[in-house]
C-alpha cells in the first residue's frame, strides 16, 4: 500500500478536468478523497467519451481510487453535510478542492468560522472571477495560430491548460498543508486557469519574444521552433517524428542514415554551423528534403531498426487505436497500468500515478466509484451518523446511495 499521503482527507466538490485530475493525484499518492456530486450526477458525469451504454469513461478515468457521496446541493440540509465532512475534525482533514462556483455556507470565511485551520483550493476560470474553460483560455493563448501552418486556428484536442491547473491544484494542496503542519494555519489557495495559461507562455519564452525582440513565433506545422525537427512519411504509408536536438544526436542522425556526408555539405553551403540548434533550424528545409527520401525508400520497421540503439530522437504518428493494440508502453509490460474491473463499465486497461517513490511501494490502478458508492459509509466514518439518521436522509432525498435512492 502506497502510504504516502494516508493521513490526508481532502473532500472534492469539482467537474470536468483540472479539481478532479488533482483530487485523483492525491488519491492515486494514498490520500482519502470524497468527491461529492448533486444526487444523478453533475455536469460532467455524462461526458463523452461513454460506452454504448451511456456510462462516462471520461468521469471514470478523472476519479479512479476515490470514495463517492451523493448529495443533495440544493437543500439547506445538504450543504450543512457537506459543510460538516469539509470541517470535521481531525489532523489531516479540512481540505477542500474545488473549480466551482461557492455554495452558501461552503466559501473560505464559513469554513474557516467552523475550522480555523481549513485549507481551501479554489480553481476559478479568470482572476476577476469570470467564466473560462480550456477551450477559451487557449484560444487567447497565441497558441492555436501558431499551430498548423497559420491558415487558421487550431484548437488543440489536448486540454493542456486543465492538465497543468490540476497539477497546480495538487503541488499547491501539498505547499499549503505543508505550511499548516508547520505553524497549525490554514489558508485559501486561489488559482485562474487564464493565469496558468499565461505563466506558460511567459516561462516558454514567448511573452520576452515579443517585448525584447519584437517577434512572434510563426506557425511551421510540425517543425521544431528553434532546432531540428519534422515529420516524414515512410514507405509503407506511415508517418514519423524525427528530433535533432543536441550536437550527439545531430551527429548520431546522420550515421544511423548513413547521411552524414552529404548533411554535412548543407553547412557551408548556405553557411550555418549544423553543430547549433540555431543553424540546424535555419537550415531545415535542406536537412528534410535530404531525410525524406531516405524515410521514403523505407518502411517503418526499417525505420525502427536503423534507429535502434542509436540515440536518435524519433517516434512515430499513431491514432489512440495503434497505441493501445501496438505500442508496448500502453500494455501491463508497463507497471503503469493494470486490467481494472470498473463498475458499471468493464474490465479495461487503468493508469495509475506515473511516478515510482522509492521509499513506497506503487499503488496499484483502482477503479473509479459508482456515483454515491460511499454515501453511508463516508457519513458514518467521517461524522459519526448512526443507520437511523442515514436511513432518514435518504428517505428525505438529501442523500442518495448508488442506486440513487
Amino acid at each position: 500500500m502506497n502510504e504516502l499521503l494516508q493521513d490526508l482527507r481532502i473532500v472534492e466538490i469539482s467537474a470536468f478536468v483540472a479539481a478532479p485530475l488533482g483530487g485523483m493525484t492525491m488519491a492515486q499518492m494514498g490520500a482519502e478523497v470524497i468527491r461529492i456530486d448533486p444526487i444523478g450526477g453533475g455536469i460532467d458525469y455524462p461526458r463523452w467519451p461513454v460506452t454504448r451504454e451511456g456510462a462516462s469513461l471520461y468521469w471514470a478515468g478523472l476519479n479512479k481510487g476515490k470514495r463517492s457521496l451523493a448529495l443533495a446541493f440544493d437543500k439547506p440540509e445538504g450543504r450543512e453535510i457537506a459543510h460538516a465532512l469539509i470541517t470535521a475534525p481531525g489532523a489531516g482533514g479540512g481540505i477542500l478542492l474545488t473549480n466551482l462556483p461557492s455554495r452558501r455556507g461552503l466559501d473560505y470565511a464559513s469554513l474557516k468560522a467552523a475550522r480555523p485551520d481549513v485549507v481551501v483550493l479554489r480553481l476559478s476560470g479568470n482572476r476577476d472571477g469570470s467564466a473560462a474553460v480550456d477551450y477559451t483560455v487557449n484560444a487567447a493563448s497565441g497558441f492555436p495560430l501558431v499551430t498548423g501552418h497559420g491558415q487558421s486556428p487550431i484548437n488543440h484536442v489536448l486540454p493542456a491548460w486543465d492538465i497543468a491547473a490540476g497539477l497546480y491544484l495538487a503541488t499547491g494542496l501539498l505547499a499549503a498543508e505543508r505550511h499548516r503542519s508547520r505553524t497549525g494555519e490554514g489558508q485559501e489557495v486561489t488559482a485562474a486557469l487564464s493565469d496558468v495559461m499565461l505563466a506558460t507562455v511567459g516561462n516558454l519564452g514567448y511573452i520576452g519574444d515579443v517585448q525584447i525582440n519584437g517577434r512572434v513565433r510563426p506557425a511551421i506545422g510540425n517543425d521544431l521552433y528553434g532546432s531540428f525537427g519534422r515529420d516524414f512519411a515512410t514507405a509503407d504509408g506511415q508517418r514519423v517524428m524525427i528530433i535533432a536536438l543536441t550536437r550527439r544526436q545531430w551527429r548520431s542522425l546522420g550515421q544511423a542514415t548513413g547521411l552524414a556526408d552529404r548533411l554535412a555539405m548543407i553547412g557551408p553551403l548556405i553557411a550555418v554551423d549544423l553543430d547549433t540548434e540555431a543553424g540546424r533550424y535555419e537550415a531545415r528545409d535542406a536537412i528534410a528534403a535530404i531525410l525524406a527520401r531516405w524515410c521514403a525508400a523505407r518502411s517503418l520497421d526499417e525505420i525502427r531498426q536503423a534507429f535502434a540503439g542509436t540515440g536518435v530522437l524519433w517516434g512515430r504518428f499513431q491514432d489512440f487505436r495503434q497505441l493501445v493494440h501496438d505500442d508496448p508502453r500502453c500494455s501491463e509490460a508497463n507497471p503503469l497500468f493494470a486490467m481494472v474491473e470498473q463498475p458499471g463499465i468493464g474490465r479495461y486497461l487503468l493508469p495509475g500515478l506515473p511516478l515510482d517513490f522509492g521509499a513506497s511501494p506503487r499503488l496499484p490502478p483502482r477503479p473509479a466509484p459508482l456515483l454515491g458508492e460511499h454515501s453511508d459509509a463516508v457519513l458514518s466514518e467521517v461524522l459519526g451518523l448512526s443507520s437511523a439518521e442515514i436511513g432518514r436522509m435518504h428517505d428525505a432525498g438529501i442523500v442518495a446511495g448508488p442506486d440513487g435512492r
